[in-house]
């Protein structure tokens, strides 16, 4: 029997395998340079990290906030946005105001130097994100949904805090 060039069913599913492992890696590493060049272009523009764009934005957006709003907000726990909030106030992009009875009870608002910033500045790279998902079908984000849960399952950091 002649030889022939075809591969054999296994080879043929160990490179499509290979490939798109690569394929997939790549689409990560993208997505987080993507993210890590954001955050440079905001700092040399606008002296201001990511984060911190996300938090004028949520003030811009829905005007004074308690902390924890703003932490629902921008996705993050309660504890990141104090030290996100402090930087702020530091540039003079947002103020803590006490205007409850109750003292502990703190709102954070823009000043009018934070307001021309989160008027100016481009969206978060994670308002990018929302907006394309809000143009997929519902079964299209449960699919992403699942394939980013199996990833996190993969590196084991699903109980990962995001900061």
């Amino acid at each position: 029997m002649p030889e022939t060039c075809e591969d054999t069913p296994s080879e043929i599913s160990q490179d499509y395998h290979a490939i798109r492992t690569k394929e997939i890696v790549y689409a990560i590493r993208r997505l987080m340079q993507a993210g890590e060049h954001y955050t440079k272009e905001l700092n040399k523009i606008y002296n201001v990290s990511s984060a911190q764009i996300n938090c004028l934005m949520a003030l811009h957006e829905n005007g004074p906030l308690s902390p924890s709003q703003i932490a629902k907000h921008v996705m993050v726990n309660s504890s990141t946005v104090t030290g996100i909030i402090d930087r702020l106030e530091n540039k003079g992009l947002v103020k803590r105001s006490r205007i409850s009875p109750d003292r502990r009870v703190v709102t954070v608002e823009l000043t009018k130097a934070g307001e021309a910033l989160a008027e100016n500045a481009p969206p978060p790279i994670q308002q990018k994100i929302v907006d394309g998902l809000n143009s997929l079908s519902p079964k299209a984000i449960d699919e992403i949904a699942l394939t980013l849960k199996r990833l996190t399952d993969m590196l084991d950091v699903q109980d990962l805090k995001v900061t």
